[in-house]
């Protein structure tokens, strides 16, 4: 007989409640709002959580530090525009999410384009559109002023440097060494003196070391080394710049043992540091990219149970949903270790567990189609609603929904009224 051990899950996000038993999502019940939608697979988002987690970041950090969306992390247009309210700018990586931003009625000026591999079709809509475009290459930096003169526009246009150091513990690393992205720290400051002096509009600096941290110490470190690194940069320029972008890095605990961000340490670190900043940098706004931070722990992936089967002495829970909507957390998107993320019946959420944990697997006909391994949850029978957290970043957006031909989940925001 099989005796298998129980594997830990990561921590439900707080503000999460139940009424009889039944997760609430914005004040409703979870089987409410899959009638709502008609079906499952679902992604829920909650606006008032939302609304909390800037609130928390604004109140945490410098006062005038301007905070920039990351569409990448979730482009849902309800979300957006209720994003449009809350940050100050938004940061787009394709002529895509480009097209998203505008139907949603952002303005041009507030949005900034990275990517190394921007078409000139791209830089063309962002030009049009007055997009601040985040070079990443000299040659990048050509093809924008060449397509600006051709069409009479003056181009907005900053430099995204990758630095000589990189963000220590991130989950994926950005910055340092050679990469893709931005331009080397020996170059970018001739870069800026060149579209300067071709009569761009200047608006200055992005560097981006690193993503998923949750080590406050480690990210206050490469804000102090990007300081150094812009007013460095700077002075090669010869001209002080408009905004610096610090990037973002911030990370949230997905997994078991993970520990929430110290934000208290990082605003007053940061204070200090820009209370100490140099003196080309004086004038300069200053602004963090942020994506999952803001909207992970906001996201609900639910999905209804198909069978429960029994196979060589383990039990596995079968949904309809699976990795074709969260990747990530079936750990096939930026893990090297499978581990598993929150997960509860919403429908018995306050309920005890069983007594033997059970496997939790999407409807794909592939072994890594895995939503909970050995997972403690109360005795799941067909029709039960299965609830993975931390979903409100890079699930609907960064999965194959087109896999094996399953149609894509339905996402709603709620709790926005």
């Amino acid at each position: 007989m099989t005796i298998l051990k129980l594997k830990p899950t990561g921590s439900i996000p707080p503000g999460f409640e139940s009424e009889e038993g039944m997760l609430l999502l914005g004040g409703q019940g979870a089987a409410a709002l899959v009638d709502e939608a008609g079906e499952t697979p679902l992604f829920v988002y909650d606006a008032q959580m939302l609304r909390r987690r800037v609130a928390d970041l604004r109140s945490a950090m410098p006062a005038g530090l301007h905070l920039h969306y990351a569409m990448k992390a979730n482009p849902f247009p309800p979300l957006l525009a209720l994003m449009e309210e809350l940050v100050d700018g938004f940061d787009i990586a394709s002529a895509g999410e480009l097209a998203v931003a505008q139907e949603t009625g952002l303005e041009g000026s507030r949005i900034s384009f990275a990517g190394p591999g921007k078409t000139d079709r791209e830089l063309t809509a962002a030009l049009d559109a007055g997009v601040t475009i985040n070079l990443e290459s000299e040659g990048e930096a050509e093809r924008a002023l060449s397509i600006a003169a051709g069409r009479n526009v003056r181009p907005r246009l900053a430099v995204r440097v990758n630095p000589d150091f990189e963000l220590k513990g991130s989950g994926m690393r950005m910055g340092g060494g050679a990469r893709p992205f931005g331009v080397d720290a020996d170059r970018a400051g001739a870069l800026a003196r060149r579209i300067i002096s071709a009569g761009a509009d200047w608006r200055g600096w992005h560097v981006f070391a690193g993503s998923q941290s949750l080590d406050a110490g480690a990210i206050l470190s490469a804000q102090a080394e990007t300081i150094e690194l812009v007013a460095r940069l700077s002075d090669e320029a010869g001209a002080p710049p408009p905004l610096v972008n610090l990037g973002g890095g911030f990370g949230v605990p997905y997994f078991s043992g993970d520990q929430p961000l110290d934000l208290t340490m990082i605003g007053n670190g940061l204070a200090d540091l820009l209370a100490a900043r140099p003196a080309i940098l004086a004038e300069s706004r200053f602004a963090l990219e942020l994506g999952r931070f803001l909207v992970a722990e906001a996201g609900v992936y639910l999905t209804r149970v198909v069978e429960v089967k029994q196979s060589r002495g383990e039990t596995f829970v079968v949904v309809d949903g699976g990795l074709h909507h969260q990747l990530a957390a079936s750990g096939n998107f930026g893990t090297v270790v499978r581990r598993n993320y929150p997960i509860a019946l919403a429908n018995r959420f306050s309920a005890a567990p069983a007594a033997d944990p059970v496997h939790v697997v999407g409807c794909l006909c592939t072994p890594l189609d895995r939503l909970g391994e050995a997972v403690a949850l109360p005795p799941a029978a067909r029709g039960d609603i299965v609830a993975i957290f931390m979903a409100g970043a890079y699930g609907a957006s960064a999965s194959p929904s087109a896999f094996l031909g399953h149609f894509p989940a339905t996402e709603l925001l709620v709790g926005n009224d």
